[in-house]
């Protein structure tokens, strides 16, 4: 077998893998979408959900998820972003720095329910934040920091050093060229890094079982004080989010459309999932264009 008849086979057999994987993705969003996407109307995502009797919908889980959602980048954005300026402007290279690199990678790798029982023990224990949406965002941001430090980090260093000269030469101190034209440079590459892990917050379950509780009070919309126990608002109540609805109805509840629920349920959080990662990939494609006049 000559060296082009080996190029040929292993063409074949990547595209083979590739053909498999897409596949695999492919039946399962089909599946829960055609199996979701029928109990999904206006009345469905607007409505309260019912404890005994059937057609209950996801009003208070829909919010919550995206308060929870809305929460998390607040405190975990700026943290990451100063993080990742440090290790790819100002952090020399040593033990101390690759010991740094090595905890966010241990961190990224930890399974979620691990970091929920921590932050269990912390927010709401110690800290004393009890079952609430405070204490899943405090939680969720420990689960989002690695993510979001490599990508930030990985998007500034990707930045010319020309750029970085160009600046220090026009008189610039290190500071000012590092926020005056670095971070803007690389700023396509940190909004989809922002973008992407929203779909991964989204979604996530395990860790806000311990944090965030299993329940979710009726929620008033008309009383936006955030210290009213039935506000939207209200960062000291328990939120069930969409994930943990699907994971309660599935367990625990006695609704006749239990399933019916939990299809739709499963539906809308995938095409939210989905709306995040294309919007992350339009979104970046607009900046690139925008922020280096590419075609």
């Amino acid at each position: 077998m000559n060296a082009k008849q080996q190029d040929k086979i292993a063409t074949i057999v990547l595209y083979s893998i590739a053909g498999v994987i897409c596949l695999i993705l492919a039946s399962l969003v089909g599946y829960v979408l055609i199996h979701g996407i029928e109990h999904v109307n206006w009345r469905f995502l607007t409505s309260n959900p019912e404890s005994i009797k059937a057609g209950g919908g996801i009003l208070p889980e829909l919010w919550n998820s995206f308060y929870l959602l809305v929460l998390t980048l607040l405190i975990s954005t700026p943290i990451s972003l100063g993080a990742a300026i440090y290790l790819s402007e100002y952090a020399p290279k040593n033990k101390t720095t690759e010991f740094i690199r090595l905890s966010v990678d241990v961190l990224s790798s930890l399974p979620s329910i691990v970091v929920g029982l921590f932050g269990m023990l912390l927010f709401v224990t110690a800290m004393k934040f009890k079952y609430s949406i405070l204490s899943g965002a405090l939680t969720l941001t420990i689960f989002n920091l690695p993510i979001l430090v490599r990508v930030m980090e990985q998007s500034l260093r990707n930045i010319s050093h020309d750029q970085r000269q160009a600046g220090l030469g026009l008189g610039l101190t290190k500071w000012e060229t590092t926020i005056f034209v670095v971070v803007p440079a690389a700023l396509p590459g940190i909004l989809t890094g922002i973008i992407l892990s929203a779909g991964r917050i989204f979604g996530e379950a395990a860790a806000l079982l311990f944090t965030a509780g299993q329940s979710a009070p009726a929620l008033d919309f008309t009383n936006w004080n955030p210290f009213s126990p039935r506000s939207p608002l209200n960062m000291f109540r328990q939120a069930e989010t969409l994930a943990v609805h699907i994971w309660k109805v599935n367990s625990e509840a006695v609704v006749p459309d239990a399933q019916a629920v939990s299809n739709g349920t499963a539906a809308v959080l995938i095409l939210f999932i989905l709306i995040f990662n294309f919007v992350a990939r339009r979104f970046g494609q607009y900046l690139y264009k925008k922020m280096t006049s590419a075609k």
